[in-house]
């Protein structure tokens, strides 16, 4: 068990925790959720003792292990991939290099013999026999092939290091496991299995996520951070989300109820405090008056824009047709003579774990970057606005929000402009802002406010929901479920990819795989089930060669 007693965190005159007191109890789950900026990050790092409190303090059950995910990607470049991982118990691999130097010794002693039998019974104790079929388990789980184990973390790609440092976050059964966006960099198999372990994990896991499904999925409860707070409930986070709102619901009900007796004592008292026969009563209605009190409803902290992407234009039947594309990359054929024809009510989200074949094909389609050969066509009907995975081009100058979306409308009027600008949460002097110094998320946010303004009736999204809050996604994901156009996306987020999507393309060693059908029919299909029967066979197939 991990809990919180007290905690205070002060900046300068602003408090972000006031007098925090939480219990994290073993066998659940538990999701830190609430807006940008409400403390979720800094309440883990002060839990995993990274950051002291201004009061307050955190304890853990005697002798049990903690874990944290880390988030510097490049920490362990120079570590071979499967040390990387198993130092994540870092007693068991201590135990494992204080043995493999006890051994090396050409001037064996008695002493080093008794020294080497404490250390392989602790050893034995810890299930380090089995230390590195278990990593490779994981590596594999999470999509690092098995040739890839002993390459060193430097040469993995950036997604493959995040996997990693999962990998190593979960090694060796921690008793409390920490983790701060665990499905960010993770393609969806990955998150889908990391879904799975952590539904098996017996442990306490505290984790920080902007991802509805997989909070829905994994957790048994919800630990909110707002007003200083943080609030626990039982349960996922649909069940948080309904309480919360019913227990605003209840809390203004009352007050309306309260008020209604207010103004009838009120009334009362004025009618009759000059009336001798009813003095009394009038007396004993301003004690009844006294004693009521209103419900203290706080505003949240959370700020939900409001999306909506409105085509200037009807689509015609002509949207789409791609021939044949190939691309070659660096000696990988990253697109492999790929064809599709787009209909008027596609909705397609682009699925698979190579999302660089997925970017590689966005910027095909948006004359971003020619193919090697093939071809494809936009219907003379159709007009696209496209949200690029990287976007830090478009934030080089020293151009004010409003200006640099000024530059992208059409009506140049101002009122015009700060009114989809306003939809996005930045009103008043936030408009001011130069857009070279926006956070990740107010960029994102400046690029969804482009899209909208552009009435575009294509919209292509490269991985829109990095960077954004919870409240946002979810403005995000209703304004792409009512929108009337064609979309084309790739996304990690579950939830939005079963929500938007009525058809299904996966891009696998350059090939696709097309479907009509949502997502989660997508993963029950034959075809997943066959890729997951391959893999299962492969990992059991490296777990038999470990134990050899």
């Amino acid at each position: 068990m991990i809990s919180a007693n007290g905690i205070t965190l002060r900046f300068g005159k602003k408090a972000l925790f006031e007098d925090v007191s939480i219990k994290f109890t073993e066998g659940n789950c538990y999701g830190i959720i609430g807006a940008n900026g409400a403390g979720k990050s800094t309440f883990l790092k002060i839990l995993s003792g990274q950051l002291e409190p201004t009061n307050g303090s955190v304890s853990i059950t005697p002798g049990q292990r903690l874990s944290v995910l880390e988030q510097d990607h490049n920490k362990y470049d120079d570590q071979v991939v499967l040390d990387a991982v198993m130092q994540g118990n870092a007693r068991l691999f201590e135990i494992m290099r204080e043995k493999e130097a006890i051994y090396a010794k050409e001037d064996f002693t008695e002493a080093d013999g008794e020294k080497a039998a404490e250390l392989e019974t602790e050893f034995a104790e810890m299930n380090g026999w089995e230390a590195d079929s278990d990593a490779a388990a994981l590596l594999n789980g999470l999509g690092i092939d098995t040739a890839l184990h002993y390459e060193t973390v430097g040469n993995l790609s950036g997604s493959d290091k995040v996997k990693v440092l999962l990998a190593r976050a979960l090694f060796g059964n921690p008793d409390i496991l920490l983790m701060d966006e665990p499905t960010n960099h993770l393609d969806l198999a990955a998150i889908d299995w990391l879904e799975n372990w952590l539904i098996d994990f017996e442990n306490t896991v505290i984790v920080v996520s902007h991802d509805r499904y997989f909070l829905n999925k994994v957790c048994t409860a919800i630990a909110d951070v707002d007003y200083n707070k943080i609030q626990l409930y039982s349960g996922n986070y649909d069940f948080w989300y309904e309480s919360s709102q019913l227990m605003v619901r209840q809390m203004k009900e009352a007050n309306r109820k309260k008020e209604e007796k207010i103004k009838e004592l009120q009334e009362f008292i004025q009618r009759f405090s000059a009336n001798a026969s009813k003095s009394k009563q009038a007396t004993s209605r301003k004690r009844a008056l006294e004693k009521i009190e209103l419900d203290d409803i706080k505003p949240s902290s959370r700020k939900y824009p409001y999306i909506d992407f409105r085509p200037d234009r009807e689509i015609g039947n002509d949207v789409l047709m791609v021939e044949n594309l190939s691309k070659t990359i660096d000696g990988v054929k990253v697109l492999d003579n790929v064809s599709f024809v787009l209909n008027r009510n596609d909705k397609v989200a682009f699925v698979g774990a190579d999302e660089f074949a997925k970017t590689t094909l966005f910027k095909i389609l948006m004359g971003e970057m020619e193919p090697d050969s093939g071809s494809y066509k936009w219907g003379v009907t159709t007009s696209q606005a496209y949200f690029p995975k990287d976007n830090s081009s478009e934030f080089k100058s020293d151009l004010k929000i409003y200006d640099w979306l000024q530059g992208y409308s059409p009506i140049k009027d101002i009122t015009y402009v700060r009114g989809f600008l306003g939809r996005m949460l930045f009103a008043g002097e936030d408009g001011e802002k130069k857009v070279r110094v926006l956070s990740g998320g107010e960029k994102v946010r400046c690029m969804l406010s482009k899209m909208m303004i552009s009435g575009a009736n294509v919209l292509v999204f490269d991985e829109p929901t990095n960077h954004l809050d919870m409240e946002s996604i979810t403005a995000l994901n209703q304004g792409m479920i009512k929108y009337p156009g064609v979309i084309l996306f790739a996304c990690r987020d579950h939830q939005l990819v079963q929500t938007t999507a009525n058809r299904i393309i996966e891009i696998v060693n350059g090939n696709i795989i097309d479907k009509i059908t949502t997502y989660d029919e997508y993963l029950a299909s034959d075809e997943m089930a066959m890729k997951r029967q391959v893999y299962t066979a492969d990992v059991e197939e490296s777990e038999e060669e470990d134990a050899e």
